[in-house]
């Protein structure tokens, strides 16, 4: 499917494993855009360096030789003033401490490096296109972060699609009926604390569904909150 001028995006994917980079340009190219891949910090560095002005999103791992963690947005961020919103594969986090530093540097949100190639862009398009996505009465963070879910005695691992203070997003392609309760679980980037809530299926499509909590431990229900409000994506590509 080839995309508009309007809308086709330059995506500049860092990563130091060949599997990781070739699937997301597959991904991307299949979707009309263009997929920009490098290897090493040296190019990435020198790719935002050359190319700030043409680059719509930065999907990074933090694990690159020779530069990692948060020292590597902070290079990026010098380079590009801000410029670039920037994703970070979840498998690269190293803490929950790093989570907070990358939201201080604007880090607008988390994809799992080995989604499935059709996972792909849902995970990345509310960063490409946030004029589409920002709608909503709440903020959502974007992510693709492992869910597992419990429904009657039926248990299902899943992908999340955004995270809410009221509620997370699923990707599934066996959505669970409107009003169907829930019991959810996942772990948010760079936290070992598993979060576990009551929740209900608020909307069902037929590749994700919506769940809305119903019931959280003041002490999850806090971390969502904090979490949320640090990484609330906003664009800030001029």
């Amino acid at each position: 499917m080839d995309s508009s001028p309007q809308t086709r995006k330059t995506v500049l994917v860092a990563a130091d494993t060949p599997f990781v980079r070739e699937r997301f340009k597959a991904a991307l190219d299949a979707a009309g855009h263009r997929a920009v891949v490098v290897r090493s910090v040296a190019e990435l560095l020198g790719r935002v360096r050359a190319d700030r002005e043409e680059l719509d999103l930065i999907v990074l791992d933090l694990a690159m030789p020779n530069a990692s963690g948060v020292e590597l947005v902070r290079r990026i961020r010098k380079l590009d003033e801000g410029h670039l919103p920037i994703l970070v594969f979840t498998g690269s986090i190293g803490s929950a401490d790093e989570v907070h530093e990358l939201a201080a540097l604007g880090v607008g949100g988390y994809v799992n490096e080995y989604s499935a190639v059709e996972h792909i862009l849902p995970s990345i398009a509310p960063h490409l296109f946030p004029d589409n996505f920002n709608r909503r009465g709440g903020p959502r963070v974007v992510m693709g972060i492992p869910v597992s879910y419990r429904a009657d005695r039926t248990i299902a691992a899943a992908l999340s699609l955004n995270l809410s203070r009221g509620g997370i997003g699923i990707r599934t392609t066996a959505p669970l009926g409107p009003e169907t309760e829930v019991r959810v679980r996942f772990h948010l980037p760079g936290s070992k604390k598993q979060i576990s809530a009551t929740a209900v299926v608020c909307w069902s499509a037929r590749a994700g569904m919506g769940l809305r909590f119903t019931q959280v431990k003041p002490v999850d229900q806090k971390a969502i909150d904090e979490f949320v409000d640090a990484h609330f994506f906003r664009s800030v590509k001029t």
